[in-house]
């Protein structure tokens, strides 16, 4: 399969340098694919689950924050500010992190602070998913 140069980076680290295969990143519409050869492109990309294959590997995971991909003549650039491959995730932290949310939606304090803690939650979520392998 053809392969394309890809740069993840975080806000503090390189994530991934290499030839990936495929990948798929999460979008405000949804996932969005590429492979090689795609047409040049920006997108927004939300707290989710990355997917890609580097050549001639299986499908790896990661944890994402919000950030963005560009993709020119060929080559995929990603800015985020958080990534986490599976091993890198404490999971009791993330189980504390979203029973945290959960409490504080409940309360009903204000509407700033229900949406923050929703998105605690989202990303607590997510992290569990990606180091339990709960991969769809």
């Amino acid at each position: 399969m053809k392969t394309f140069k890809t740069r993840i980076y975080e806000a503090d680290s390189t994530f991934f340098e290499g030839e990936l295969e495929s990948l798929i990143i999460p979008t405000s519409g949804g996932e969005y694919g590429v492979l090689a050869s795609h047409r040049n492109a920006v997108f927004a990309i939300v707290p989710g689950i990355i997917k890609y294959r580097p050549k001639d590997s299986e499908m790896l995971f990661a944890a994402v924050s919000e950030g963005m991909m560009r993709i020119e003549n060929g080559d995929v650039l990603i800015l985020v500010n958080t990534a986490e491959h599976p091993d890198e995730i404490d999971e009791m932290r993330a189980r504390e992190r979203a029973e945290e949310a959960k409490e504080i939606m409940l309360q009903k304090k204000s509407i700033e602070e229900y949406y923050q803690a929703e998105a605690t939650l989202r990303r607590a979520m997510i992290r569990l998913r990606v180091k339990n392998h709960d991969i769809k």
